[in-house]
């Protein structure tokens, strides 16, 4: 690099994406802690290993085809073309993708969107804990992480996606691109796994207890924090966004669109604090729900913060936790679904939500530039760019939680399922998935570890109170077993 200033334009680019990795890293420890202290004991070290295996897997496959698929399956499912011009690049035996000295951005770009499959992943995973298969899992993870989710991101993450050029599709941060895919894959998961054993019983729901409470909210935080990178991480740091005659140099979102930092800083943490009030409010006071409502409250104004009004993305977040949450007990009690953390909820109903919101609220902005095959657009605005509207974000939420997301992972269940991969035997799932392979988590301590609790505890908890029973007070009626 002989231009001292383009050499500058390019490092800070490559330590920009390095820095969001890092960040990004937070995620996967969250879950892990997360989903940890959710398990019951017996479960702990399993749970782990789970989050654990799926690294390698996922990362290895990533590399031999995931990256190439994002830049191959742009022109969509036989839609519009073929493979384009330059995809081959990708391959994983050139020359970009290892050590050399004439590209600096591609490595760490690769790992940012590794960090997002591995996301995916995590996501599944959290919702099936305690009685799927290892094997099974990392098969379902090598799925969504470097085959289903890298699909949906090609087809509207890049800015020549044929879902941004032909149907005007926007998904800033990612609500459907990785929350609702995973959300939706989890459904379908879940609807061939089946519940845990005793979930439900004489027409009773059944909640089983987290293990560790503090586990649990040490990694909702780390997930919050490490968010920052993911946000981030789907900017571009800087770009002319002018012309060569009046540079104008911006950030801009991943469909070279132009945004803030600041502006994304606002709408992250109001989109976090409407999230956490609505999942307060509407659970009653429930930890759980209030860590997740703020989870769900940012995937549910993710898809449009880049351009949201701050006092928008609040909002936003607050009805999309009330719908998720909501969905969630409907389909529980209905369909007896055994989604442990919520994960269909909080990121496959709040992200389906923030996609359909966002064609609404951003109707008429530009998408993105004209694609280089000039594909036709839908919707155009008066400058001939495709434009953001409701019809092709609310097809896009369809695509992206049921054709890409619950298509996949039910067909990969029933596989899985039909050649005893996807769920261990009931006795093995009633001693704990540890007992065989790891013994107890915490060998030096007795404990006693609550199993059940009826869904309705906040009705059935009783406190004397100056001779009288107070509703709703901590004391909870629950079956307690020796550990």
């Amino acid at each position: 690099m002989e231009d001292q200033l383009a050499a500058l334009e390019v490092i800070f680019v490559e330590f920009y994406y390095w820095v969001t990795i890092v960040f990004m890293f937070l995620i996967h420890a969250g879950f892990m802690l997360y989903e940890g202290g959710v398990a019951r004991r017996k479960n702990l070290q399993a749970t782990v290993a789970k989050n654990v295996l799926l690294i390698p897997v996922v990362t290895v496959t990533f590399f031999f085809f995931g990256w190439w698929i994002y830049f191959a399956f742009v022109n969509g499912p036989g839609l519009i073309g073929g493979i384009p011009e330059g995809a081959e690049v990708m391959y994983p035996w050139t020359d970009i993708m290892g050590v050399n000295m004439q590209d600096r951005i591609n490595g760490v770009f690769w790992a940012a969107f590794l960090l997002f499959a591995w996301t995916a992943a995590s996501i599944v995973s959290g919702s099936i804990i305690e009685r799927a298969r290892v094997a099974g899992f990392v098969i379902i993870a090598g799925m969504i992480g470097s085959v289903t989710w890298i699909i949906d991101a090609a087809w509207g993450w890049s800015p020549n996606g044929w879902m941004v050029q032909v149907m005007g599709y926007h998904d800033a941060y990612a609500s459907g691109v990785i929350h609702a895919i995973a959300g939706g894959t989890a459904l379908g998961v879940l609807v061939v796994l089946g519940p845990r054993l005793g979930r439900f019983r004489d027409g009773v729901v059944r909640s089983i207890q987290p293990h560790n409470t503090w586990m649990t909210l040490i990694g909702i935080f780390l997930i919050y924090t490490g968010f920052w990178g993911f946000y981030v991480a789907c900017n571009i740091p800087t770009l002319n966004v002018g012309t060569d005659d009046a540079p104008f140099f911006s950030a801009t979102n991943i469909y070279l669109m132009p945004t803030t930092l600041s502006g994304i800083t606002f709408n992250f943490l109001l989109s976090l604090s409407g999230g956490l009030f609505a999942g307060y409010v509407i659970s009653r006071g429930d930890l759980f729900w209030t860590f997740s409502g703020g989870l769900a409250g940012i995937i549910a104004s993710s898809a449009g913060n880049d351009l949201y009004h701050p006092m928008q993305a609040f909002i936003i977040a607050a009805i999309g936790v009330v719908i998720a949450y909501k969905l969630h007990g409907f389909v529980e009690r209905r369909f007896k679904l055994d989604d442990v953390v919520g994960a269909v909820a909080v990121h496959g109903y709040a992200g389906f939500f923030g996609i359909v919101v966002a064609g609404f609220m951003l109707w008429g902005y530009p998408a993105a530039a004209p694609g280089p095959e000039g594909d036709v657009a839908w919707f155009t605005t008066p400058d001939g760019w495709p434009m953001i509207n409701p019809l092709g974000n609310f097809l896009g939420a369809i695509i992206m939680f049921f054709v890409l997301g619950f298509l996949p992972g039910f067909v990969v269940a029933k596989i899985l399922d039909a050649f005893g991969w996807l769920r261990v035997p009931p006795a093995v799932e009633a001693a704990g998935l540890d007992t065989h392979l790891y013994g107890d988590g915490y060998p030096y301590f007795e404990a006693r570890e609550t199993e059940f609790e009826p869904v309705e505890r906040a009705e059935a908890r009783t406190l004397t109170v100056d001779g009288k029973d107070a509703p709703g007070a901590p004391g909870a009626r629950r079956k307690e077993t020796p550990r």
